[in-house]
């Protein structure tokens, strides 16, 4: 088969490795991809607002399928652009992204199917946000209503935080806004919850969890995410049928009855408190970096379970696991999350990786066989081990190995599983 990836971070850099490992891949395309993918697939450089130009091309070299990594492509309509013209595509259509496009979509989806979430209001103008803030309990959570490349979400301390708040996302922060969502703080443990559905079934895709603050302690502005370790510690059969049954099944079968069938990942970010799951947000895709963290673990071919989802026979198919734990710690670009340098060269000529450790590209490019900065966040180094620690502690050494002055990392992903 020959399929394609659209995309050009760590996920799809993990996506396309995973696709190489399949026995039925034959030829990879990555549009436009990054320099780890240029080294096993084919890069292209299309741009991925231009539907067309992807579908010509994918028409042209006779592309099995399609998988689309990145949000903006779905909620934008891609999947829909692509199936009108008989091109096969995992991942979500237009009606089914607004889970993820739209944060008050998905509010007012729980409200009407009693999934458990934190208490919420909407409101159009500064004015009507910051009059509701005099009736508000501290802290609080700010969100801007679409997409803002995992940013457009503030925790309020004080009266004067959320004005700001309010100011910045209606001054246009994260794009046009013409409403917001101000919301209870549910004080709690998240978790990332992951299912693989082909719009008729679904099954349990693994759990994990990310580290969204840029400084050590998870202080700091919030970013794309600074690592990520699989499996979540709160993961258990009780809270994972308390999940399904409270908060995924209720939504798929919601979505139905509005003739919306969701095909593709979906990654329910939740709250769990004293033992009861919060839905705090969807994803209609893989998380990053959570999809570098649990691809790895997977022994069941990666090529065919996608496929086995876009010819709607996922419930024929059986997903295995390597029973391990699964540790990914970002390298990213100095001055990341606000303004950084590109261009800058990184020499892993010397990097040598052992068995279960995983080099995965996200803001990379390669020119005349040298490997450039391309973005925040550069490099994912992740390690498969039967502890936690001992994960860290190997991937810790790959990136001191790595040793580019130009980057940083957190060195505490994974504190609250590992204990010193």
């Amino acid at each position: 088969m020959k399929v394609g990836i659209i995309g050009s971070g760590g996920r799809e850099h993990a996506i396309c490795q995973s696709l190489k490992n399949s026995k039925e891949i034959e030829k990879i395309y990555c549009f436009p991809g990054n320099a780890g993918t240029e080294l096993i697939a084919k890069n292209i450089e299309i741009n991925l607002d231009n539907f067309e130009n992807l579908k010509n091309f994918s028409l042209e070299k006779k592309i099995d399928f399609l998988i689309i990594g990145p949000e903006k492509p779905l909620v934008d309509g891609l999947v829909d652009y692509l199936e009108k013209h008989n091109i096969k595509v995992f991942g979500p259509n237009k009606l089914a992204s607004q889970l993820e496009g739209s944060k008050i979509f998905t509010k007012k989806l729980c409200e009407n199917l009693s999934i458990p979430t934190a208490k919420f209001g909407v409101f159009f103008n500064i004015n009507e946000a910051e009059k509701f803030l005099k009736k508000c309990n501290y802290p609080i959570v700010i969100k801007a209503d679409g997409l803002a490349a995992g940013k457009g979400v503030y925790i309020s301390e004080t009266n004067e935080d959320a004005k700001m708040a309010i100011r910045e996302i209606f001054e246009g922060k994260f794009g046009k806004a013409e409403q917001l969502l101000i919301e209870e703080f549910l004080d709690g443990e998240e978790m990332s919850f992951f299912v693989i559905s082909d719009g008729k079934s679904y099954k349990q895709f693994g759990t994990a969890q990310d580290h969204k603050r840029v400084l050590e302690g998870d202080k700091g502005k919030n970013t794309g995410g600074m690592g990520a370790y699989s499996p979540s510690r709160l993961e258990n059969e009780v809270l994972n049928n308390k999940i399904i049954k409270k908060i995924i099944e209720p939504t798929l079968n919601g979505l139905k009855k509005d003739n919306i069938n969701f095909k593709g990942f979906l990654y329910a970010g939740l709250m769990v408190k004293n033992g009861e799951p919060f839905l705090i947000e969807y994803n209609v895709r893989m998380g990053d970096p959570e999809c570098q963290t649990l691809l790895p673990k997977l022994k069941t071919d990666f090529g065919l379970l996608i496929k086995s989802c876009i010819d709607e026979k996922l419930s024929n198919t059986k997903i295995e696991w390597h029973n391990d734990r699964s540790l990914c710690i970002v390298m990213c670009s100095k001055g990341y999350p606000d303004e950084y340098k590109k261009n800058l060269e990184l020499n892993l000529d010397n990097l040598k990786l052992n068995k279960n450790e995983f080099l995965f590209h996200a803001g990379t490019r390669l020119v005349n066989s040298k490997i450039f900065s391309n973005g925040g966040r550069v490099l994912n180094v992740v390690i498969r081990s039967s502890e936690f620690k001992l994960a860290r502690d190997k991937a810790l050494k790959l990136l001191k190995d790595i040793n580019w002055e130009n980057g940083f990392y957190r060195k505490d992903i994974g504190h609250k599983v590992i204990t010193e």
